[in-house]
């Protein structure tokens, strides 16, 4: 797929019958960078057949590992001949998350060069924490011409890591680099999310010691070798909650199978509060309508709160609700690219610093929009669905980033849904 086709919605189909979610994106591209930290076969199952996987596999293998990918089966990363440490912009300008080659690489061999990330340009989502965390390691940081260059002599040395604010991508990027630290490492302040547990059950998997992961509190005793392991990676928390907006918007009759409700219980919370039934099973979540949905109030928070990847097409669901809902976006301070996209297709909509008012309309209306970046394609599809006529979603790639083939299975559900070449 690439931004040289475009996706045609014909809104006002509701979705009907099951659908099962792909593995995580954002455990994907913690784990495979992980993979880098032993000198043994590591397979892992269940990834999502996305542009950050491949773009991540041309990483490794420009650093000398041996990867074997069956997409939709299983990864075998066999990292014992990686010598490289070097990783351009030609490379990590394809996704954010290549900031993770700087921990995965710290802990290898004691040093890295990696450039600064692309992915979405929602706001520079800086790494400062992350570079203050492998400088109480050890490491010497030395930032020039959008490269990070980090080196240590020998091997990190465990220490107490404070983080100044809550940050998924430092607490990650930490873990990386203590897990072979000499020494014991404590990361205070960290992030909580799902795949912050998934990467330490990974680590721990090839023999590494973290404990506390899903608490503000991490503890890492350092490890000499890892060896090699079979794991697979959770499902997808944000395309199961974009699947359950767009079962809500489309007042749909959806249930996504192996899924972790658990995991969805702030979004859960909303919809419900919205008027919208949900009912959960080990493994499965049903969404369905059950009368007029009303506006509410949504703030983003850090896990467990509400989730900013599920902010974008939160507030597309909300431009129909009936009254005047409120958004506040309290993690990223510019993911608000779409709201001039969803105001082309009728929605009322006045953002006010980090805070939008949705006054809710009875249609939306399809129109030509583009995509900005990954969840803001999904707020952008959750809308075609609901508008009245077809909409022209411009700029795929970016939807591409994030969902495995996002439209056949809205087909499957009953979307009237397809790509054209532009």
């Amino acid at each position: 797929m690439s931004s040289k086709d475009k996706m045609l919605i014909t809104g006002g189909h509701p979705l009907v019958g099951e659908i099962t979610v792909s593995g995580g994106k954002n455990t994907a591209v913690a784990v495979i960078p992980a993979a880098l930290l032993c000198n043994a076969p590591c397979t892992i199952e269940n990834l999502p057949d996305i542009e950050d996987v491949y773009a991540l596999i041309d990483i490794l293998r420009l650093l000398g590992a041996k990867v074997e990918y069956v997409p939709e089966r299983y990864m075998r990363i066999d990292a014992s001949g990686v010598t490289g440490y070097q990783v351009p912009y030609s490379l990590t300008r394809r996704l954010r998350a290549s900031y993770y080659l700087l921990g995965a690489l710290l802990g290898r061999a004691g040093k890295a060069e990696v450039a600064y990330p692309g992915g979405c340009d929602f706001c520079s989502r800086p790494i400062d924490q992350h570079l203050k965390g492998f400088a109480a390691l050890g490491a010497e940081i030395d930032d020039r011409r959008g490269v990070v260059h980090a080196k240590t002599d020998g091997r990190l040395k465990g220490n107490d890591v404070f983080f100044d604010v809550v940050t998924v991508g430092g607490t990650i990027n930490v873990m990386l680099a203590a897990v072979r630290a000499k020494g014991n490492t404590v990361i205070y302040n960290a992030a909580k999310e799902p795949h912050i547990v998934d990467l330490a059950n990974f680590l721990n998997s090839m023999g590494a010691n973290v404990k506390g992961a899903g608490t503000d509190v991490i503890r890492i005793r350092g490890v000499e070798e890892l060896h090699g392991c079979n794991y697979a990676v959770i499902p997808d928390q944000i395309e199961t909650g974009t699947l359950m907006i767009a079962a809500a918007a489309t007042r749909g009759d959806v249930t996504i199978r192996g899924c972790i409700p658990t995991h969805m219980e702030a979004l859960t919370a909303k919809l419900l509060e919205m008027g919208v039934r949900v009912t959960e099973n080990d493994d499965s979540i049903r969404v369905r309508p059950q009368g007029v949905q009303r506006a509410v109030n949504v703030k983003t928070r850090v896990y467990p709160g509400f989730p900013t990847d599920l902010q974008q097409p939160m507030t597309a669901l909300l431009c129909m609700a009936q009254g005047v809902s409120t958004v506040c976006e309290t993690v990223f301070e510019q993911r608000f690219k779409h709201l001039d996209e969803l105001r082309r297709m009728g929605a009322k909509i006045k953002l006010m610093d980090r805070t939008v008012l949705i006054e809710g309309v009875n249609e939306l209306y399809g129109a030509p929009v583009t995509v900005t970046d990954l969840r803001a394609g999904a707020a952008l599809i959750v809308a075609g669905l609901m508008a009245k006529g077809v909409t022209e979603i411009y700029e795929t790639s970016y939807i591409d980033r994030g969902y495995v083939r996002i439209e056949e299975k809205l087909r499957k559900l009953g979307a009237e849904i397809r790509r054209e070449p532009i």
